[in-house]
């Protein structure tokens, strides 16, 4: 049987048999403003209320910052850091507090992590870096190698990890080849204007020992609740890249032309 961890999304667990399996390694990947950052709040504070031994890494934000988006959904980052049920890494700032990094080394933040673990105690561990993309921007084709190597140690530990990735403009995927190979699971963010509004999807491209939907929905962030799953689009993920009736018109037309050609 296979264990899972809640994601604390209202909507989003029904969507994955009941949560993320246990000692999976996720990519969360999309365009900034998607929500990336928000589910990752989400996953952390509900390892927070299901006693897992619960670890935050912020790369592009100050831990100020994460604990302030946490309290505008009533998640009370500050409480479980004092109760010592939660540190937050700061790979951002560069203080010289015990729970800071002076520079991003992926090998000094893993190590980082599994002296929280120590430090937090024994048993079931879930961690959120956010993002991972920012230890290869200058060397994006070691995506893959590094993205193994946070895999295998964290693993060992008991570690469940949501591994947040930057959109690549060019090729609509993670940035940096390879770590949505080397993860177990795909959650892709995506964002689109719609009669001047800003709209926000979701789709589960990829989870192993799930039978996972394969529906893009739509989501919305709510204040004081969070990300929210709004419900499914009506078209599935193949019929998105090409609206049906522009297909259509194209299969139309090539028939007509072939009909033409002697």
């Amino acid at each position: 049987m296979v264990r899972r961890l809640r994601t604390g999304v209202e909507g989003f667990d029904k969507l994955i048999e009941g949560g993320v399996p246990e000692g999976f390694f996720i990519a969360v990947t999309g365009e900034p403003g998607c929500g990336k950052t928000i589910f990752a709040i989400h996953f952390i504070y509900q390892g927070v209320l299901d006693d897992d031994k619960s670890i935050y890494v912020t790369t592009e934000e100050s831990r100020e910052s994460i604990i302030k988006q946490a309290s505008q959904f009533n998640m009370d980052f500050e409480k479980a850091i004092a109760e010592n049920k939660l540190i937050v890494i700061d790979a951002l700032m560069g203080r010289e507090d015990k729970w800071s990094l002076q520079n991003l080394d992926l090998e000094v933040l893993v190590g980082k992590i599994i002296e929280a673990k120590k430090e937090l105690g024994y048993g079931r561990a879930r961690v959120a870096i956010d993002s991972i993309s920012a230890f290869w921007l200058d060397k994006p084709a070691m995506a893959r190698r590094y993205s193994y190597y946070v895999k295998k140690v964290l693993s060992k530990w008991n570690f469940t990890t949501i591994a947040i990735s930057q959109y690549a403009i060019t090729t609509s995927e993670a940035f940096g080849w390879g770590i949505e190979h080397i993860a177990d699971g795909i959650i892709r963010f995506r964002r689109s204007i719609k009669s001047g509004e800003l709209r926000r999807y979701v789709l589960i491209e990829k989870m192993r020992q799930t039978n996972h939907n394969k529906y893009l929905h739509e989501i919305d962030i709510i204040p004081g609740k969070g990300l929210i799953i709004l419900g499914p689009l009506e078209r599935r993920k193949e019929d998105l890249s090409l609206p049906k009736e522009v297909f259509k018109k194209i299969i139309e037309s090539r028939k007509k032309i072939e009909g033409e050609i002697p």
